[in-house]
């Protein structure tokens, strides 16, 4: 087994229960990337193992602070855990995250479901390297008629891996029909976003939909899930993305589920807004579920901007009574930022707004208290008075 000696504050950080440890604490490495490695103190005492790249800047991900090295065995138990525990939620979908990487103790690693098939991402050396023994354990496991390996991200590149889309196991169709809830989807796991769909708001759909009324503005829909979700409860649903697919993914969505009400609009959001202002627009229900604003730190600034922008415009449009459910994907944006950011909008829009609920990431999606890195959605349920 190779080793990898660490700085006293890298040691501190594994202390504290964060499984990272940055390129600047390594102090000796005597490992490949992509290898399983033990990890050492300063003073060379054991510290558990990890999985080891040579490119990133997070340079250990933890994976046991055991005594003994890691075995296949131990990646297929933490699988066999992670599905377990899906199984346990009752989640009415055939669409959802089985392995949700740090937070399942299973590093870069993320699998998800779509009815039969599973699609994966490996977004470190290590992960790459593992591949094989991670399908044999899916399948063995699951026996699922096929496994697409998702490998497209651009964070690969920074672990200096190919960028790729290649089936791993059985076949995999262009096209995958799911459901969430009384609702059906296409998805394509080729090309979609993420492994296909946004996963990681389906509980935050369902919350919302006891508060839908009205007509209803669902901004950077994207598949159309909250406009589909809650268009029964809906009088009629204006759905807005920048991209002319995406409104029609949402239009050929509504007609499968047979939703009548919905009207689909291929438009910037942000002038929209500002469009629909100056109509003297009003609606009951508006979702704004926008991409990251800030991918780093050094965007987090203007990203705040876009956020007060947008609630700023929706909690004009919005009717007394009415309901905002808003979100920010941006871990670099924190909750108390994203608060400030709402109740400065609500100055500015002259409005009294009350918070009903707040919520992140669905439970297939979960927190690990000590990676804050895994808390990064954020969901408000505003009423306005």
């Amino acid at each position: 087994m190779t080793t990898v000696t660490i700085s006293p504050r890298g040691e501190e950080r594994l202390l504290n229960g964060h499984p990272w440890i940055y390129r600047s604490d390594v102090a000796k490495a005597e490992a490949g990337g992509g290898e399983t490695v033990q990890v050492r103190s300063s003073r060379g005492r054991p510290l558990g193992y990890a999985l080891y790249s040579d490119r990133s800047e997070i340079a250990i991900r933890l994976l046991s602070r055991d005594a003994e090295a890691p075995t296949p065995a131990l990646w297929r138990q933490r699988i066999a855990d992670a599905i377990g525990y899906r199984e346990s939620l009752n989640i009415d979908a055939t669409a959802y995250r089985l392995v949700h990487g740090d937070a399942d103790r299973l590093p870069s690693l993320i699998v998800d479901r779509y009815g039969d098939y599973l699609v994966l991402q490996t977004l470190s050396q290590g992960t790459d390297r593992l591949l094989p023994g991670i399908v044999e354990a899916l399948v063995a496991l699951l026996q699922p008629a096929g496994i697409l390996a998702r490998n497209d991200p651009r964070v690969r590149e920074l672990e200096g891996l190919e960028r790729r889309v290649e089936v791993v196991h059985g076949t995999v169709p262009e096209m995958i029909e799911v459901r969430e809830g009384g609702v059906t989807y296409q998805v394509d796991p080729y090309r979609g976003q993420k492994t296909g769909l946004f996963l990681d708001q389906r509980e935050n759909r369902e919350a919302a939909r006891r508060y839908a009324h009205g007509r209803l503005l669902d901004a950077f829909s994207y598949n159309g899930g909250f406009a589909l979700a809650l268009a029964p409860a809906c009088t009629e649903v204006l759905a807005v993305d920048i991209s002319e697919d995406a409104v029609a993914r949402i239009t050929a969505n509504a007609a499968r589920n047979q939703l009548a009400n919905i009207q689909a609009r291929a438009m910037n959001v942000f002038d929209e807004l500002r469009e629909l202002e100056r109509a003297g627009s009003r609606f009951d229900t508006i979702v704004l579920d926008p991409p990251a604003f800030a991918k780093n730190k050094a965007s987090v600034r203007k990203a705040l901007s876009g956020y007060k922008e947008i609630n700023l415009r929706a909690l004009k449009l919005l009717t007394a009574g009415g309901c905002l459910v808003t979100c920010s994907c941006s871990y670099n944006v924190s909750e108390a930022d994203f608060a400030d950011v709402l109740a400065s909008a609500a100055v500015d829009a002259h409005a009294e707004v009350m918070v009903v609920e707040k919520r992140t990431q669905g439970r297939d999606h979960p927190i690990l208290i000590t990676i804050p890195e895994t808390y990064y959605l954020k969901c408000f349920i505003l009423r306005k008075l």
